[in-house]
């Protein structure tokens, strides 16, 4: 805490003798040259006086920086967030700050003319002129060597509190910028030669040459920080956003930009905050998406624009359910019967994406997997089949449980259903229900796994190969004989 007080107190202090050192080259040469009164100081005595009050100002500035600062380090060194008050305090930090700085100026002009009250109006016009450009510069150069310091202090304080620091424009700061670097020192140069010309307070046999060279020097060396300033002001924030840019092209959507300020660059900060915002809320949709019908499903339904709002389709059906969990529910700790029904799935899961299948939906301890919807494949019924002999191969370490695998194919209802605001996916036809009954009567056949003649006559020759015909039986709920064909030995 110490050290970044030092730190800033240092800064302050360091912009005042800057500024000091402004003023005095353009005072030396106005004091030969133009405004009357101001030989006065530099005599031997005023320039000891300036010294001891440019000390004592530095010493000023010093400590009053220390103490400007030191209520919002209390609680931005320790990570603490910052009350409603303190918050307060720090966004009026920066106006502080330059008051001092000002009010550092304007004591010691005051004191220089009370030292030299025999001067008249010739000591306190330059006083006056020293005093508006050694403040304005010292103000002007502390924003300029304070703001890296002090823009995470405001960003900390700012970022979860509606509560922004209020600041000029683009527009506004340009036209600032014109006033201070161009329009000023023009109108000051206008005034030399005006009231040279009336002989108010230079004689009119001056020359006032050098003093609007130096007027021009002082408006070059004093306009840079200013220029610094107020194209850092710009820059930064933006050079901000780009960098951030390059982090969400990176997929780092967790990327956001500190705001603390109600100008049009914090607008473009907040904009692009809620933009990142908006990619990661799409990017969680995706992913539920594709947690839904599969990654592989997801990702071609997106770019090839599948419509999901429901059609009559040809699909392949896979009905996979578990036989004997009521039991182990019953005998076992529920911890033991999670872990068999995860990696029961977790097997299903895989072998279904692995030929881009989508489950459907999970009912208990039985899934529904189809192939060939939303989006339309030649090869649905050849990929269910081959999904049903890998899962009876992949099924049968698991411990405890046995199951039952149906397939079947043709034409199927497959779209939302549902009311407007709750719509799911689904299937629906007499497929869907064929492979159901064909599950049930697997789970008391040889190798568990059951498919109706539709799957084979739309499957490929390839896949044809690794079934057999088992012959027709009337299933449950149905009226007529289905045939009926089970995996080859």
């Amino acid at each position: 805490m110490s050290r970044l007080a030092a730190n800033y107190a240092s800064r302050l202090a360091g912009a005042y003798l800057l500024s000091i050192t402004a003023a005095v080259a353009i005072l030396i040469p106005l004091g030969g040259e133009a405004l009357l009164g101001t030989q006065r100081y530099f005599s031997p005595a005023n320039i000891i006086g300036s010294a001891v009050l440019v000390a004592v100002g530095t010493v000023v500035i010093a400590i009053g920086g220390a103490l400007n600062i030191a209520p919002t380090l209390r609680w931005f060194i320790p990570g603490s967030e910052p009350d409603e008050r303190q918050r307060k305090s720090l966004t009026r930090l920066l106006g502080r700050q330059c008051a001092l700085l000002a009010g550092t100026w304007v004591a010691s002009g005051t004191i220089s003319v009370a030292l030299n009250y025999k001067g008249g109006i010739g000591i306190i016009a330059p006083t006056a002129a020293g005093v508006v450009l050694g403040g304005s510069a010292a103000a002007g150069i502390s924003l300029l060597l304070t703001m890296d310091i002090v823009r995470p202090m405001l960003a900390a304080a700012t970022h979860a509190s509606e509560r922004l620091v209020a600041a000029p424009g683009v527009w506004a700061r340009l036209i600032l910028l014109w006033l201070l670097c161009s329009a000023l020192p023009c109108l000051v140069i206008v005034a030399l030669v005006v009231v040279r010309s009336n002989g108010w307070l230079i004689p009119k046999t001056a020359s006032v040459e050098i003093a609007v060279l130096v007027v021009a020097l002082a408006a070059v060396l004093l306009g840079l920080p200013t220029m610094i300033l107020t194209s850092r002001s710009i820059a930064d924030p933006i050079g901000e956003v780009v960098d951030a840019m390059a982090e969400v092209e990176k997929g780092h959507l967790e990327t956001e930009i500190d705001v603390f300020e109600r100008s049009e660059i914090g607008r473009l900060q907040s904009g692009f905050n809620r933009m990142v915002a908006g990619l990661a809320e799409r990017e969680r949709v995706r992913d539920l998406f594709g947690r839904h019908v599969g990654t592989n499903v997801a990702r071609r339904a997106i770019e090839e624009g599948a419509s999901m709002s429901g059609d009559v389709q040809e699909a392949a059906i896979l009905f996979i359910d578990l036989t004997g969990s009521t039991a182990l529910a019953a005998s076992h700790p529920p911890q033991q019967v999670a872990e068999v029904l995860n990696e029961f799935f977790h097997i299903v899961v895989n072998a279904v994406d692995a030929r881009e299948g989508m489950i459907n939906k999970f009912q208990g301890d039985a899934a529904l997997a189809v192939f060939g919807a939303p989006l339309r494949s030649d090869g649905a019924a050849s990929a269910a089949l081959a999904t049903a002999r890998t899962l009876g191969e992949q099924l049968r370490g698991l411990p405890l449980v046995d199951f039952g695998i149906g397939v079947s194919a043709g034409s199927v209802f497959a779209g939302n259903i549902g009311a407007e605001n709750r719509y799911e996916y689904t299937v629906i036809g007499d497929p869907v229900n064929e492979a159901a009954r064909l599950a049930d009567l697997a789970k008391t056949s040889d190798r568990r796994i059951l498919c109706s003649s539709a799957a084979i006559e739309r499957a490929d020759d390839a896949e044809r190969t690794h079934w057999t015909a088992k012959g027709s039986e009337v299933l449950r709920g149905r009226s007529e004989a289905t045939e009926i064909s089970a995996p080859g030995a």
